[in-house]
């Protein structure tokens, strides 16, 4: 649902609306940004895991556990760094469509976090997540550009 709607539909409706057309490349532009915000929800559902196991929630971090939502996390980021590549190397964008690997390192201090943290301390990984989605996409827009 997030990944649909923050992503697919937000991206791909703003540039249909603005170009009365979509392609792929535009879908395939929209996937990060909508992984991103899931990845953000995901760290919500992992520091609340075990509040909500004891109140009998069934979100997919209690279905998942600890480790596999932090899998699921990992590959939200790893599959949000592959796009840029496929625009790049499979569409023919312009190497700039590469700027949001400037932001690996704070991905990479996300994901450390991530797998060390438990609990509310989660919760800078949480405002990191949400940096991290608005830097790679500003990277990502004004790669797009050229």
């Amino acid at each position: 649902f997030v990944f649909i709607f923050f992503g697919l539909v937000a991206v791909c409706g703003t540039y249909y609306v603005q170009a009365l057309t979509l392609s792929w490349a535009v879908v395939l532009a929209a996937v990060p940004p909508g992984l991103l915000v899931t990845a953000i929800l995901v760290v919500n559902n992992l520091r609340d895991i075990d509040t909500d196991r004891r109140a009998d929630k069934r979100t997919l971090a209690v279905m998942l556990g600890r480790e596999g939502t932090r899998v699921e996390y990992l590959l939200l980021l790893v599959v949000s760094y592959v796009m840029p590549f496929v625009l790049w190397l499979v569409l023919g964008y312009h190497w700039l469509v590469l700027l949001p690997w400037l932001t690996l390192p704070l991905a990479i201090r996300l994901m450390q976090q991530i797998r060390n943290e438990v609990g509310r301390p989660l919760n800078k990984a949480l405002a990191g997540t949400a940096r991290l989605g608005l830097l790679f996409s500003i990277g990502l827009s004004i790669g797009l550009l050229f």
